[in-house]
């Protein structure tokens, strides 16, 4: 019956409705998921969020992925931003080293410079003290040098004032009294007598009368002890009977130099001095005139 059998075909279409509503349920819920996990993707960086290779063309992947072109173009553009900004936090990282690199450089450069300028002022300095030292010395050096050669002056100026005012003649000794004169006979000689005797105490000075030089100091037998002295004119005067010699041969002396002390030795009755004057080293003469021609009396 015809009416019957439309109800019978009916109640099959019934449920492939809600089979065809609970497809689209799925694929609105598919869609939703998937653009959910794209936005992720492309918050995270992520390069795949399981959409289909780009060399199938955008059209492909948008159909893979359910994405709108849009939302595409979205997750796109977060891919590039997020590279370009990993590449700027690379040439930032990459300027911060070389700053960091540069800067220790220059510190080290500074700290050389510094050193260097250091031990160039201390050379400096040493250079300048060295100077100063050098110069020091060299002022005394020449300090020295004048004071010595002052020193020098004064002393020959002294000497020539001593020299000036030194006595050019003395009597050979002091505190005598004559005992004997020249040319006097008596048995105490075997000949006349060829000097002056000056009867003094034992150990007085006996003097060079005259400036010269010794050429003989020597015992000389019956002279005793004896001391001659030749003068700048070549007269020799002589000096007997001494206690003890005070110069040696080759001596310079002086006029009132000590050349001895007043004794006993040789042919002698008491201690004196046997004092004789012997032109050019030659026979004795009279010593009293020729000390008076000297300016003396004895």
């Amino acid at each position: 019956m015809p009416d019957v059998d439309r109800p019978a075909s009916r109640r099959p279409d019934a449920p492939r409705r809600v089979a065809k509503h609970r497809s689209s349920r799925r694929a609105t819920r598919r869609t939703q998921l998937i653009g959910l996990t794209a936005a992720l993707a492309a918050a995270a960086g992520t390069t795949t969020v399981g959409l289909s290779s780009s060399a199938t063309g955008p059209a492909t992947a948008n159909a893979g992925t359910g994405l709108s072109a849009a939302q595409a173009d979205a997750v796109t553009s977060a891919r590039i931003d997020r590279r370009d900004l990993g590449s700027r936090d690379a040439s930032r990282i990459d300027l911060s080293l070389a700053s960091a690199r540069k800067a220790a450089a220059d510190k080290v450069a500074q700290q050389r410079a510094a050193k260097l300028a250091a031990n160039a002022t201390l050379t400096q300095r040493r250079a300048l003290a060295l100077s100063a030292a050098k110069a020091a010395a060299a002022k005394k050096a020449a300090d020295s040098a004048k004071a010595l050669a002052v020193a020098k002056q004064a002393a020959i100026a002294k000497a020539a004032a001593i020299a000036k005012a030194a006595p050019k003649i003395v009597l050979p000794t002091t505190g005598y009294h004559l005992t004997a004169r020249f040319n006097q006979a008596g048995g105490r000689w075997a000949h006349n007598h060829t000097g002056l005797d000056f009867a003094a105490p034992m150990g007085t000075p006996v003097r060079s009368v005259m400036a010269g030089e010794v050429i003989q100091a020597d015992f000389e037998g019956a002279y005793g002890r004896q001391v001659k002295v030749r003068h700048a004119d070549g007269t020799v005067t002589s000096y007997s009977h001494m206690e003890e010699f005070d110069v040696s041969v080759g001596d310079s002396v002086e006029a009132g130099s000590m050349v001895g002390r007043i004794g006993m030795t040789g042919n002698t009755t008491g201690p004196h001095v046997h004092f004789e004057v012997l032109p050019h080293g030659g026979d004795p003469i009279d010593p009293e005139p020729w000390l008076r021609d000297h300016g003396l009396n004895p």
